[in-house]
């Protein structure tokens, strides 16, 4: 489908979803964002649901100002896959080993590295620019109350709740590598730090929603956002490069006889600012649970723990800001899925995968997510389908 237009107060809100389908908290938060005196355009995606201040599956593009509700507290969080030299048939019949080692060689959940990682130590890591990366965490708000050695200890780690590693095949039998996270535990201090500081100022007291406070261009505030901002997304894109590195040394080991080879790592933030341009204008576009998607692109689309995923290549359609879906998009709350589903549910809808089965993940069920084939066809004038895969292994935190 082409969007959906939606009046709204300041801009119109263009939908690449039946506007009937969406939940109407998650309608109004988005007639709150398009009273923003700074917006400049609202593209919303196939995959929208309700998030704290602005939906989850919203692109936000403003003119000196940028709103950390709109980032989401997860900065940079996003997706990597690479495809592998394995096929199906080099698979062994029994993948729990596999899912062990992939378990031992990344931490989940609260866990983290007993010693930083040396990234020089990491297959395929790009070492260069990291000196410069920790020499500006002295920077990083002082009054966040986070200790350096907790942040180089996450640093590759995948943390829990949605984020996950997988092994998946394709349709042509091909292995492909993939996980998903973020900025950690430093992202969401940093986040949530900078979203008290701007409740605080004058600009936005006379806001709809207190939530959608923004920083203005030129102030110390937004300076200091911006390099926190900017800092835990790139923390986000070392964690994944590492968690990566990790998991392709694991593969390597497991399968020694077969000489694995990689293509090149895709990777893609979903929860992330950009300086962009259209129409003349610089603007701070805000994706927050989508991708860019500019001409040529590569973006990962993920399901859930249970269904399929999608590599993409990007159509560049300026009218959603160069922007697609970041997955299948929740239709229920965790909680709401926790009723709603038990472990015998999980255990028929994961049918096939090697992963958990146990109460602690029911609210991460495929039945508490969009049908992701839906969400892709609804963005067809955005995205063109490279790959479609299915996990066999997910390790979820």
């Amino acid at each position: 489908m082409s969007y959906v237009e939606v009046p709204g107060a300041k801009v119109p809100i263009r939908m690449w979803t039946d506007p009937a389908s969406v939940e109407d908290v998650a309608m109004q938060q988005l007639r709150n964002v398009a009273t923003l005196p700074w917006i400049k355009g609202l593209a919303v995606m196939p995959d929208v649901h309700y998030g704290k201040g602005a939906t989850v599956g919203s692109v936000i593009a403003m003119h000196g100002a940028v709103c950390p509700a709109a980032v989401g507290v997860d900065i940079g969080c996003g997706m990597s896959a690479v495809k592998t030299s394995l096929t199906a048939n080099d698979l062994p019949g029994d993948l729990s080993r596999l899912r062990s080692k992939i378990e031992q060689a990344i931490p989940v959940g609260r866990g983290m590295h007993g010693d930083p990682v040396d990234p020089g130590r990491v297959f395929g890591f790009p070492t260069g620019g990291w000196g410069d990366f920790w020499s500006r965490f002295d920077f990083v708000a002082d009054e966040v109350k986070f200790r350096r050695e907790r942040a180089t200890k996450q640093m590759g780690t995948l943390g829990s709740g949605n984020h996950f590693v997988e092994f998946c095949l394709d349709e042509s039998g091909a292995v492909w590598l993939m996980l998903h996270s973020g900025s950690r535990n430093i992202g969401k201090e940093l986040a949530e730090y900078h979203m008290g500081q701007a409740q605080k100022l004058p600009h936005n007291q006379g806001l709809i929603d207190r939530d959608l406070a923004v920083f203005i261009a030129d102030t110390p505030q937004m300076g200091a956002y911006r390099n926190d901002l900017f800092w835990a997304q790139e923390y986000a894109k070392y964690n994944r490069a590492i968690m990566m590195g990790l998991f392709q040394e694991v593969v390597r080991r497991e399968f020694r006889k077969a000489k694995v080879s990689f293509d090149p790592v895709i990777s893609c933030h979903h929860n992330y600012v950009a300086e962009e341009r259209y129409e003349g204008m610089d603007l701070l576009v805000t994706r927050k649970g989508a991708i860019r998607a500019g001409s040529g692109d590569f973006g990962i689309i993920p399901g859930s723990m249970g269904t399929g995923s999608y590599i993409v290549k990007g159509l560049g359609n300026e009218k959603s800001f160069n922007s697609a879906s970041h997955g299948a998009g929740r239709r229920m709350s965790r909680n709401a899925a926790k009723k709603r589903f038990s472990t015998k549910d999980l255990e028929e809808q994961t049918r096939g995968v090697e992963c958990r089965k146990d109460s602690g993940v029911v609210d991460e069920i495929p039945g508490a997510y969009k049908p992701i084939e839906k969400v892709i066809d609804q963005q067809r004038d955005l995205v063109e389908v490279v790959a479609k895969l299915k996990q066999v292994i997910c390790v979820k935190g």
